[in-house]
């Protein structure tokens, strides 16, 4: 698997500071799911799931100083490699939820993450997840995670 930047823009841009090691380990974000995002009788879909954990992988780098865009710029890139979800309640289009994002391991070359969604108003949790993600350069090929990747010891 080759993967390229969507533009050349990037071989132009200046060199991105990035911060010395992450310090944040849990981020929680809202979530509302949208009409687009349910069955006709309004519970989401199962292949939201996924999605939502996206947000919340996206937002633990964004609160750590880094973004998936300067890390693709920089030649870094992650792939998921395994992901699981456990649905335990369903969800309902226009609720509100709060999904809890956990980088609950980082090894040479993996990252792995831990997923709790719950409802918003209760506390009640209805779904559960993971995923590994795995370093890789341009061309597809493991690479060594960056050092700023690791947290704070």
């Amino acid at each position: 698997m080759r993967v390229e930047p969507r533009s050349s823009d990037y071989e132009h841009e200046p060199a991105i500071d990035f911060p010395d090691c992450t310090t944040i380990k849990e981020h929680t974000i809202p979530v509302i799911p949208r009409y687009a995002e349910t069955d006709q009788a309004g519970v989401v879909h199962h292949t939201v799931y996924p999605v939502w954990f996206e947000m919340g992988r996206t937002e633990l780098l964004r609160v750590n100083g880094l973004a998936y865009s300067q890390l693709e710029k920089s030649g870094v890139f992650f792939v998921v490699f395994e992901l699981a979800a456990k649905y335990r309640r369903p969800c309902f289009y226009d609720e509100n939820l709060e999904l809890t994002t956990i980088c609950s391991r980082i090894t040479n070359a993996r990252v792995e993450h831990t997923y709790i969604l719950k409802r918003a108003e209760t506390g009640v949790i209805l779904a559960e997840g993971s995923s590994v993600l795995a370093c890789v350069d341009r061309q597809g090929k493991p690479q060594r995670m960056p050092e700023f990747m690791y947290p704070a010891e």
